[in-house]
C-alpha cells in the first residue's frame, strides 16, 4: 500500500487511513457507515443531533452490518442559546418570501434549542457502547469514559493552537478542518473568521507542533488530494462531501444534482443554523446573507429553516436548499461506498508513484 501504510490505520484498526466524515441530518446512516467499515476504511456515525435511544439503534444498526471499526461522532456541549423574541420575528420575516413561495405557512412558534443534558447523555450511550473510536467537534467533551471504554478518540482543530490543545487533553489523533472543509467549522479557540485555514497551510502548522498523528479534511475528493494530503505530513484523511454521491447514504437526488453543479460556489455563512459552515452557494443563502439580519444563534437558524429546507427538497427547489458541502463538490462521483473506497486506493497509489517517478 504504499504511503498508505501510516499510524492512523494502525490506531483505528484499519486497512486504510481514510475516514468518513460524519454528517448529521441523516446523510451517514448505518448503511453508508458499515459499507465504507467493511471496504477497509473507517465508516463514522453522526450521532450529535440523535436522541439517545435513536444513537443506541444506530450503533447496533452498524453492528449487526459490520464486524469491522466504526467511529461515532459527537458535538461538544455548548451553552444554551439565548431567544430572542425580536431577532426571531426579523430573521422570519426575511424568510417569509420563500415560505410564501413554497405554499408554507407561517410559524407560530418560537423555535427552542435541544432539551438540557441531550449531549451528556449521548455521551453515555456511546460509552456504555464502547464504540471502537469516538469522534467529535465545536470543542471537547469530558472524555474519561471514552478513555475507560477503550475508544480510540479523534478530535477536531481548525487552527495549530487548537491542536495543542486537543493533545494536552489526550486525544490520540487529530482531525485538520481546513478551509475547503464543508459543513460546521469545528473553531473552539479564538474568532471563526482567523480560523478559516486552507489545507497546504493548516496541516504543516499542526504536525510540527503536536506529537500524535493528524488526520486532514478539507477539499479532498480523490486520489491526488490524499496523496497531497500525505506529502504536507497528515497520516491519514477524512472526506465527507466525496462520500455524498453514495448510494447507501441518506442524500436525494435534487441535492446530489446541486453539489455536482456547485462549481466554486460554496461559501462559509452562519445562514444554515447560526454557526459558521460552509455550503453550497443558494438564492436563500444569499438572501440571509444580504439582509443585514443576523442569524439566529445556534442551532435556532436549523430550526427555523428546517421546514423551508423540507418543503424546497420535496418541490424540487434547488434554488432554496441549504446543502452543507466543501469546496471539492463539483468532483461528486456516484459510485457505491465500496467502489469509492478502493477507487480513492487506486487513484492515491497512482499519485504517489508520479511523485516518486514510477511509470
Amino acid at each position: 500500500m504504499g504511503g498508505l501504510d501510516t499510524r492512523i490505520s494502525g490506531l483505528l484498526g484499519t486497512r486504510y487511513p481514510i475516514v468518513q466524515a460524519p454528517m448529521a441530518g441523516g446523510f451517514t446512516p448505518p448503511e453508508l457507515v458499515a459499507a465504507v467499515s467493511n471496504a477497509g476504511a473507517l465508516g463514522s456515525l453522526a450521532g450529535a443531533l440523535l436522541r439517545p435511544d435513536e444513537l443506541r439503534d444506530g450503533i447496533i444498526a452498524v453492528r449487526r452490518l459490520t464486524d469491522r471499526p466504526f467511529a461515532v461522532n459527537l458535538f461538544a456541549p455548548l451553552p444554551p442559546p439565548e431567544v430572542d423574541t425580536e431577532a426571531v420575528a426579523a430573521m422570519q420575516a426575511v424568510l417569509a418570501p420563500f415560505r410564501a413561495e413554497l405554499g408554507l405557512p407561517e410559524p407560530q412558534d418560537v423555535p427552542s434549542p435541544a432539551p438540557p443534558g441531550l449531549a451528556e447523555a449521548q455521551l453515555a450511550v456511546v460509552a456504555a457502547e464502547r464504540v471502537p473510536v469516538f469522534s467529535f467537534t465545536f470543542g471537547a467533551p469530558p472524555l474519561e469514559q471514552l478513555r475507560e471504554a477503550g475508544s480510540v478518540i479523534l478530535g477536531t482543530a481548525t487552527t495549530a493552537t487548537e491542536a495543542v490543545e486537543l493533545e494536552r487533553l489526550g486525544v490520540d489523533a487529530i482531525v485538520a478542518q481546513a478551509g475547503e472543509a464543508g459543513g460546521h467549522r469545528g473553531t473552539f479557540l479564538g474568532p471563526f473568521e482567523e480560523a478559516v485555514v486552507g489545507g497546504v497551510v493548516l496541516v504543516p502548522r499542526i504536525v510540527d507542533r503536536v506529537s500524535v498523528p493528524v488526520l486532514l479534511a478539507g477539499g479532498i475528493m480523490d486520489g491526488r488530494g490524499v496523496a497531497a494530503a500525505l506529502a504536507l505530513g497528515a497520516e491519514g484523511v477524512q472526506l465527507g462531501t466525496a462520500f455524498l454521491g453514495c448510494p447507501e447514504g441518506g442524500t436525494a437526488m435534487l441535492q446530489r444534482s446541486a453539489l455536482a453543479g456547485s462549481a466554486d460556489a460554496s461559501v462559509v455563512s452562519r445562514a444554515y443554523s447560526g454557526r459558521h459552515a460552509r455550503l453550497v452557494r443558494t438564492r436563500l443563502v444569499e438572501a440571509v446573507e444580504r439582509s443585514g439580519v443576523d442569524p439566529l444563534p445556534y442551532p435556532l437558524q436549523a430550526v427555523i429553516t428546517a421546514d423551508i429546507r423540507a418543503a424546497a427538497l420535496e418541490a424540487g427547489r434547488a434554488d432554496l436548499l441549504l446543502v452543507l458541502a466543501g469546496q471539492g463538490a463539483a468532483g461528486l462521483r456516484e459510485l457505491p461506498a465500496a467502489e469509492l473506497v478502493q477507487t480513492l486506493v487506486r487513484e492515491t497509489e497512482e499519485a504517489v508513484g508520479r511523485l516518486a517517478g514510477e511509470g
